[in-house]
This record gives structure tokens, sequence and C-alpha cells, in this order.
């Protein structure tokens, strides 16, 4: 699935491209499913990472499951035939919307037997991005009042977990449908951003975990309100907050941005929490490779409940 310059999603098409090449310490894998997250529909549609690709036709797509093909040397721990699952860096390397993609093997893990390969598709890039911003970044622990805006979203969903699993108070914003699902993933409290203003009911809180930024309803500059003083922000979207520096100074909060990394050492960890049945990804739909187009309508339509998964082929 390629696509030949910015668009909408009807940009996306059915295409033949090269069979990306394997080299130093990367893995060839053959991709099973591919996860379907808000960069890729950013950089289809000129923002993100777009201003990286170097070459067209370009295939989008950072998280991935699949199969090993090809190792690097003969001993490697991650033998052709071995169901890995991983997140590659899109544009740099080729994407997982494609039948093959070649990853650096410190991006790359064994794949839980507990998920289907389309459940692992949909777990590193939105898993990695919550750890980093909730546990790496924030510092989850037991006490600690955190606000996480978007919770039952891709990355929203596993931040409440590892919050919770962490000891902290978590508190999430969601949609009616979505508050009590919030809750069995280990919110302690929720609020419909429908129907009540955060801003209104709450106060004193040490982090705010920001997934919307300001693009609706300047949630992110509202979310400055309700920090104590010293409070940390940790904003995700990219370019979703362009002020942020200037109006946590004039809160008299902290705030940062976050942008992650694919480490296959930390998805390990996740791994285990997965396979421990202490956090879980829950997959909201499925599309077949050629209806990436379908995927990206539905992502960009803002209702998705945890992750769409595109399936590459059968594993």
């Amino acid at each position: 699935m390629t696509f030949m310059d910015a668009g909408g999603p009807e940009v996306l098409r059915l295409d033949s491209v090269p069979m990306p090449v394997r080299t130093n310490a990367e893995l060839l894998v053959k991709v099973v499913a591919a996860g379907v997250n808000p960069i890729d529909a950013k950089t289809r549609a000129g923002r993100g990472a777009f201003g990286a690709i170097a070459t067209f036709p370009a295939v989008l797509g950072n998280d991935f499951s699949g199969i090993v093909v090809e190792s690097p040397y003969e001993a490697h721990a991650l033998q052709p035939g071995t169901e890995v699952y991983g997140m590659g860096m899109v544009p740099r390397m080729s994407g997982a919307y494609a039948e093959y993609l070649t990853v650096t093997e410190l991006s790359v893990v064994r794949k839980p037997p507990t998920l289907s390969h389309v459940e692992a598709a949909g777990v590193p890039l939105a898993a990695l991005t919550a750890w980093g911003m909730v546990v790496d970044t924030a510092k989850a622990h037991e006490g600690q009042r955190m606000l996480i805006h978007a919770g039952a979203g891709g990355v929203g969903h596993f931040a409440v977990q590892f919050a919770a699993y962490f000891g902290a108070h978590v508190i999430a914003t969601g949609s009616t449908r979505n508050l009590r699902w919030l809750k069995e993933l280990g919110a302690s409290e929720v609020i419909d951003h429908s129907t009540e203003r955060f801003e209104e009911v709450l106060d004193e809180v040490d982090v705010v975990i920001d997934l919307i930024g300001n693009v609706l309803d300047d949630t992110a500059s509202r979310s400055l309100t309700v920090l104590r003083p010293g409070g940390l922000i940790v904003n995700g979207p990219t370019g979703s907050w362009p002020s942020m520096r200037t109006e946590a100074e004039a809160a008299g909060v902290r705030a940062t941005g976050y942008r992650v990394a694919p480490d296959g050492s930390t998805l390990a960890v996740i791994s285990r929490l997965i396979e421990s049945r202490d956090v879980r990804v829950f997959v909201d739909g499925v599309y077949d490779l050629a209806d990436a187009a379908e995927a990206h309508r539905a992502l960009e339509g803002g209702h998705t409940r945890g992750k769409l998964v595109l399936k590459v082929c059968e594993g």
C-alpha cells in the first residue's frame, strides 16, 4: 500500500514495490498485520513525518506483527520462522503496510503467544508511547493523581492501564459509551467530555497525560488550570500545542512533549505484562490491506476505541 503525494485517504493505493533488502543487524520480516496510528494519517496528509520522505511511492506503517524471513546471522536469537512484533521508524525504514519489511533487531521482540498477529500489531507504537509518557516521563506511582485525556484511544487505553498498574489514581476523560470500559481498564474516576468540563470538577492534579492538545476545544490549555503548582503536563500529538512552553511557564507548571522510540527492551517488558494479563490490547476494527483508506477514514473520525489494524496476509 503506497501513496505518491499528500492528500486524503483516497491517495492510498495498492501497488508493487521492490522487496526491501536486509543489511547488517536487520531482520527481514513477512508482515501478517500492521497497526494503524494517527501518525500514519498525519504523514499521509502532508504533516507528521511527511517532510522526511526521501522518495515516492512511500509506504506507511510503524507497527507490525509477522514472521522472520531472514536473520542477521546463523546464531541469532530470532531465526527464520520466529513470530515477532515491533515498531519501525517510518520513513527512515520501509513501512508495515506491505508484505515485507526490514527492521533493526533492537526494535523487535518475540510475539507473546497469548496474542494473535492482529492483536500484536496493535500494541507496539501505542503501548511504547503510553509507557514513555506515563512511566518514563511522569514516573507513575502510588498516590499520584493523573488525568489522562482520550483514555479510550489507542495510546490512552494503554496509558490508563500502565498508570493504574503502578498505583496512580487515574482520572480518565472519554465519551459516554466508554466510561464503564475505562473503569474496567483501571480508571478510578471517569469524566464524560460530552457532558462535563473537566476543569470544573478537578483540581490539584499531579500529572496530565495530554493525548489531544489544542486541536479540540483547547484541551491542553484548559488542562493547565487543574494542575497543582509545579505539576507536569505531558503532550503527545505532534504539532498539537505550539504554545506549550510559554503557557506552562505562565501557569507555574512543567510541560514537555514526548516522541516515541522503537525500543525492543521496553516492548519486552510490556510483553510480560500482556502475558500475565495485567495489560490487554483492544482492537476495535480489522481491515484488509486493500481497505487501508477506509481504516484511515475511521481513525480520523475520532471515535475509535483502542486500535485499528490492517490484515496483510494469513499468518
